[in-house]
């Protein structure tokens, strides 16, 4: 390049040239044939910047993270820099490791921050849109971990395709783009988001969260860190299945999946019974997961009694005396409802596999934005129980509940599979309904993705997509449940072959008016 070029206009150079030389995968629901070095599904634009890292010699973790930054470009509503947080398996060597970079809540956060109405909602619902629903951002410090810890190029060579997504896109009323890329190009040029936590643009997002009234300060923002954590292990016959640890969903799935096995119907062919003990185990999860679930540095959770052989033995008695009433069970469990959520699935020819979950909450998470940076706020505060005494309420420091469960399988130890998915509280039920699929019934890889879904958080109320067995469907309306048709979760996929280092991919599109912009890109 010509000597006279500024660091800066070198790195806008070399972010074009990465760009226009990006390489394309489909990411449609139908699957593809592997790449020379690897594959990822779960955005259009993400794949592109993960096809661009891999023709660079990158594996599946630097393109995972490439991808990561470009969808905060091309899906901002949905992640980004401001995200509240995320997590990411990784299957690297023989080992499977769990990157969590949940949000924090700040010093100042009170457990009766967030005043109640008589209805028990939070007045002005503070805690899901304003400065007040936005504790400190994790997922810059994530992205960076996994690149560091297990990846092989430099943030400055990931960053390079979204700097130059960032140039080309039209304007968006919540934030600036050109202030975004600016942001981004800071990242490259110091090669490190290290000042986002203890520098220059750490004391920019304090000052804005001061002007509105937030309570994210410097002192919070240099006390937070991304952790490597020891994933949850669930064993299925020959398969592993291992995911982020609490606070994310995973323990839900899991402890649903350790019920339904014990049930007995999670073997046999697909009737009404089984669809109803399925259901009925589904729903005893979510009423643990309101009862005991929260952050385990702060609240004592029976992770062991939850997803142990007695215990499943135990809620397996209560499904089976309900499918023989032919009566939905009846629990004392609050309605929930969030949406939001990217997820990434990568796997690379040397056998890395990646399950990366990223999110700023519902749209636009708490739809503000620290101008500056061109950078809108996940609402990680919103994840909180709003009411004092819960497991999960707010206190400082803490990190809340969240659905995102991103999972690796192994079988007979060798990592095969990387799945996960977005849509809020339909995630842990989507992982859950793909193994009851993969394991129980023995379907394929793809039919497993494929097949039409049911979401419950517990009540009564369950949610089918429209392609649901209709038989099945009238069977649960009879026996007590409210059922309706209503979009399913996103679920993304990749599957590795160990003997051929074959791999290929799957996206299952439960809400085309959610996923369009994911498939389609910018």
């Amino acid at each position: 390049m010509d000597k006279g070029l500024t660091r800066r206009e070198m790195l806008i150079a070399s972010a074009q040239l990465a760009g226009a030389a990006a390489l394309g995968i489909s990411c449609r629901s139908d699957h593809v044939q592997t790449p020379a070095r690897g594959i990822l599904f779960g955005d259009a634009a993400a794949a592109k910047a993960a096809a661009q890292i891999f023709a660079d010699g990158g594996n599946a973790v630097d393109a995972t993270v490439a991808a990561a930054f470009v969808a905060g470009i091309s899906s901002p509503s949905k992640c980004g820099i401001g995200g509240y947080g995320g997590s990411v398996m990784i299957a690297q060597a023989g080992k499977v490791y769990c990157v969590d970079f949940d949000s924090v809540a700040p010093a100042a956060a009170r457990p009766d921050m967030y005043p109640l109405n008589a209805k028990g909602d939070v007045v002005g619902k503070v805690n899901f849109h304003g400065w007040l629903a936005a504790g400190v951002p994790g997922v810059p410090a994530g992205l960076e971990m996994a690149l560091q810890k297990f990846g092989t190029k430099s943030l400055r060579e990931v960053l390079q395709p979204a700097i130059a997504l960032a140039a080309n896109q039209p304007k968006n009323p919540r934030f600036s783009y050109k202030a975004l890329r600016e942001t981004l190009m800071t990242f490259a040029e110091r090669n490190s988001v290290d000042s986002y936590y203890r520098g220059d643009i750490a004391h920019t997002i304090a000052e804005a969260f001061a002007k509105h009234g937030g309570l994210v300060t410097t002192k919070d923002l240099a006390a937070y860190h991304a952790r490597i954590v020891t994933p949850y292990e669930f064993k299925w016959d020959d398969t592993k299945i291992f995911t982020a640890p609490l606070c994310s969903g995973g323990l839900t799935t899991l402890e649903a999946l350790s019920i339904f096995k014990a049930t007995g119907y999670a073997t046999e062919a697909a009737s009404n019974e089984r669809i109803h003990a399925q259901l009925e185990a589904l729903r005893l999860a979510w009423r643990d997961r309101g009862k005991f679930l929260g952050d385990p540095e702060f609240v004592e959770v029976p992770v062991e009694k939850l997803l142990s052989a007695d215990y499943a033995r135990e809620m397996a008695g209560l499904v089976n005396t309900s499918v023989k009433a032919q009566k939905a069970m009846h629990l004392d469990v609050p309605r929930i409802q969030q949406t939001g959520t990217v997820h990434l699935s990568a796997a690379d020819h040397e056998g890395t596999l990646v399950a990366m979950t990223l999110t700023m909450g519902n749209g636009y998470g708490a739809q503000v934005t620290v101008e500056p940076l061109g950078m809108v706020l996940g609402h990680g505060m919103a994840r909180f129980d709003p009411e004092p005494g819960h497991p999960n309420s707010v206190a400082p420091g803490k990190r809340p509940l969240h659905n995102m469960c991103p999972m690796i399988v192994t079988r007979d130890g060798k990592p095969t599979i990387a799945i996960g998915a977005a849509g809020g509280t339909k995630i842990p039920n989507a992982l859950y309904e793909f193994f009851c699929n993969f394991l129980g019934e023995r379907q394929g890889f793809f039919a497993s993705i494929d097949a039409p879904r049911f979401t419950s958080t517990g009540t009564p109320d369950v949610r089918v997509e429209k392609e649901f067995p209709p038989e099945q469907r009238a069977y649960l309306q009879r026996i007590g449940f409210k059922v309706a048709t209503g979009p399913g979760p996103f679920v993304s996929g990749v599957k590795y072959d160990p003997a051929t280092h074959s791999m290929e991919g799957r996206n299952h599109i439960g809400d085309p008016f959610e996923s369009k912009k994911q498939l389609e890109g910018p």
